[in-house]
């Protein structure tokens, strides 16, 4: 059962720092960032989460909330009654799971604010080393001007990051949910960014961007992987992330990485980088397949646990 807040109004005269605590031992017994060995790192990421939520209901920021429990504040003293109410509902739908981003509607990526939401993945930390990788090869191989396409996009945190960080590039971007679309189109719009275009299509068909075949530098994607038996175990993700961006349509999760490397193969020019995502387990195949393809130069890059992550051949 999901453990329920002592009182349906934590008491406004708490102290900031109180509050944090009592709120993070709760979200611990709901079994928040239960991933995490270390009980006394769990904990600290609780906190943290339970100090985001305050400052999002409070419009404030995380460092106006530590700077507040520092000073020794009251709950009522940093927040009005509809603030603290609001502060409430969130902790409770927190403790129920629902993920961070979607209550308070945006996720961090790179240099970027995403608003996310029901309906589109939430991007994660390991993906940006998929850019790293681009900008390095862009140095490398010293290209003025890159051709970038990023296949199954999701919120565009790849794409537009791409776009945003090397303003001299063109990125095109595909995605085939409806929902992820919507919010890949907003964040497009709230950024401003001129150098990106994005198109609602399957990532996989062959006649998508077709007549950019031959022409682009680099083709990144984050596609569906997961092997379709290993249901993932953390209930944000199983339960709320959308299952088109999770599994990889196949035993092995691996039907639809084959069919993105594929596409990138038509699509890249030669000596042209596909950097893709893939689940730990797919290091081998991945790197056999893409040869297998007609890529010459493959290997595979370590997510920040050191496990196999991301694919990286070039044409």
């Amino acid at each position: 059962m999901t453990p329920e807040f002592p009182e349906n109004r934590i008491d406004s005269a708490l102290s900031v720092r109180a509050v944090i605590a009592q709120c993070a031992l709760v979200l611990y017994r709901a079994g928040v960032s239960d991933d995490i060995v270390n009980p006394e790192q769990q904990k600290m990421v609780i906190a943290h989460e339970v100090s985001m939520l305050l400052a999002e209901s409070c419009d404030k920021s995380v460092a106006d909330i530590q700077a507040a429990a520092l000073l020794g504040k009251t709950f009522e003293q940093i927040a009005t009654l509809e603030q603290r109410e609001r502060f409430i509902s969130w902790l409770d739908r927190r403790a129920k799971r629902e993920p961070l981003q979607h209550i308070v509607g945006h996720a961090p990526f790179r240099f970027l604010d995403l608003k996310v939401g029901p309906g589109v993945f939430i991007p994660r930390p390991e993906t940006e080393l998929i850019i790293d990788e681009s900008l390095d090869f862009i140095r490398r191989q010293k290209i003025e001007s890159p051709r970038i396409v990023d296949l199954c996009a999701g919120s565009g945190a790849l794409g537009l990051s791409a776009a945003q960080e090397i303003p001299t590039s063109t990125v095109w971007a595909v995605e085939i949910s409806r929902d992820a679309y919507a919010y890949a189109t907003m964040n497009a719009q709230q950024l401003g960014i001129d150098n990106y275009q994005l198109l609602c299509g399957d990532a996989t068909d062959p006649q998508t961007l077709d007549e950019l075949d031959a022409s682009i530098d680099i083709v990144m994607s984050n596609p569906p992987y997961i092997p379709e038996k290993d249901i993932p175990q953390q209930i944000e993700a199983r339960e709320f992330d959308p299952q088109l961006a999770l599994y990889g349509a196949s035993l092995d999760g691996m039907r639809i990485p084959r069919e993105i490397i594929k596409r990138a193969y038509a699509l890249l020019k030669t000596g042209g980088l596909l950097l893709m995502e893939h689940d730990w387990k797919q290091g081998d195949d991945t790197r056999e397949f893409a040869q297998a393809v007609g890529f010459s130069t493959a290997y595979t890059r370590q997510d920040f646990a050191g496990k196999d992550r991301f694919l990286c051949v070039t044409k």
